[in-house]
């Protein structure tokens, strides 16, 4: 009796979180106006053209964008925030991050921690990167993996209005073969029990399918995979096939019946076109693509996220890493960057990815100037980051230009971004669906 009476508990309390909307169930942290919203800047960047316009007017009435433009009309009961000399950008969007950890100094302390914490502890710590994360511009990311579900419920609770941080799209597990990257290490099989699909692990077409539905079961907004071996795993090649064409096919085939994207962790190239002929939807750091492997991205439009800031952070810290991780750090980097000229010369589709946890979280703008360095002009990096963005998440209805009717998703930096792209780095005003985080705020 007692447990039908919690059950029937539970299923009242859950139909009435779906049935209320965000906003009747807690107020979002931050500084939201009651009436509308000028917003003006020296200028305004449009992230379709990738150019610069003077005096930049935006016209916010509550969470969405009214007006664009000098002649937008002003509403009489406006508040008018001047920005002075400043950018007017979307909120930046990062697609890889794993917003739940980050990775320390002490590689040793951080394998101690990811055993020893509890989940709600580590929650806690995401809770801080998610903010971390949105102060620095980030509006909207896209996490590829996490462990205990623990980036679902901070997803949860940014809808919710209960914490402060980006719009969240989640992976839950990253889905790969037993021993792949996707594993976890190789621990005693005595002391740690061995994962199965409900962690993302799977042999098998069939299993590889249950995998898939066990994330898409528990809220997963998109499906990873790990088609080829990682650099920050200690059992596997950075770059070997790590599942068959079968099961690739099967992974891909099934999350997109789902409506539900896909996208792939690849270092290595024949795990690369393998997946491809899959048909994923992105290609994660594809450190060591080929030409060939890159025009079918291209004809196909899959999206490269190509997170050079992983690759150059780590190799910054090498010394922090086990002899196993530090050489496939050094393979790694010496190939991606070189990579990345090359599918920026043949066309291929890009948008911003960091891999933040990685490297801290809340630097995410700096991949913006290693994209500049290796053959983006500033303008196509901040499309990256914003418009391809966007497109790659399935949100450009939403999100990632500033256009009347989508949300208020924008970003301010001083001066002009095209001349000084570093500018990025230190956002000086930061809106999400019209409510400020940083910067001058309205009087209500």
């Amino acid at each position: 009796m007692k447990a039908c009476m919690k059950a029937a508990y539970l299923f009242t309390a859950v139909a009435a979180s779906v049935l209320l909307s965000p906003t009747s169930l807690a107020k979002s942290p931050g500084t939201a106006a009651s009436r509308p919203v000028v917003l003006k800047a020296a200028r305004l960047f449009d992230s379709v053209s990738g150019k610069l316009t003077d005096h930049g007017v935006i016209v916010v009435s509550g969470s969405r964008i009214l007006a664009v433009g000098n002649n937008a009309k002003i509403p009489a009961d406006a508040a008018v925030i001047d920005l002075g000399d400043t950018t007017l950008l979307p909120g930046f969007i990062d697609a890889h991050v794993h917003l739940s950890g980050e990775s320390g100094p002490n590689w040793y302390l951080d394998f101690y921690d990811g055993i020893m914490r509890f989940p709600a502890e580590q929650a806690l710590y995401g809770a801080h990167y998610a903010k971390v994360t949105l102060e620095a511009g980030v509006t909207t990311v896209r996490d590829l993996g996490s462990e205990d579900f623990v980036a679902l419920g901070m997803r949860n609770a940014i809808r919710a209005g209960m914490i402060p941080g980006p719009r969240m799209l989640v992976a839950n597990y990253a889905i790969g073969s037993t021993g792949g990257h996707a594993d976890q290490d190789p621990y005693p099989p005595e002391r740690i029990a061995v994962a199965g699909p409900v962690k993302g692990v799977c042999n098998g077409p069939d299993e590889c399918r249950t995998a898939v539905r066990y994330q898409l079961k528990y809220g997963a907004d998109v499906i990873k995979f790990m088609p080829s071996g990682g650099v920050l795993s200690l059992s596997d090649p950075v770059d070997n096939p790590q599942l068959t064409q079968e099961e690739m096919n099967a992974i891909v085939s099934e999350a997109h019946s789902w409506g539900r994207k896909v996208a792939a962790h690849c270092h290595g190239d024949r795990a690369a076109k393998m997946a491809i002929a899959a048909g994923v939807d992105s290609i994660e750091h594809g450190t060591f693509l080929q030409d060939d492997t890159l025009a079918e991205m291209k004809k196909k439009h899959v999206y490269l996220v190509a997170t050079l800031f992983a690759g150059a952070w780590g190799l910054e810290h090498i010394d922090k890493f086990p002899p196993v991780i530090a050489a496939k750090v050094r393979a790694a980097a010496a190939k991606a960057q070189q990579m990345f000229q090359h599918a920026v010369r043949i066309g291929v589709p890009i948008a911003m990815g960091t891999d933040a946890a990685v490297e801290p979280h809340g630097l995410n703008a700096r991949e913006f100037s290693l994209m500049a360095k290796n053959g983006l002009s500033p303008a196509q990096a901040l499309m990256a980051g914003t418009a391809n963005g966007a497109d790659l998440l399935g949100l450009a209805d939403q999100v990632g230009t500033l256009t009347a009717g989508k949300l208020a998703d924008i970003v301010a930096v001083a001066g002009n971004p095209l001349s000084e792209l570093k500018a990025t780095e230190h956002v000086v005003f930061v809106m999400k669906e019209g409510t400020v985080y940083v910067g001058p705020a309205t009087n209500r």
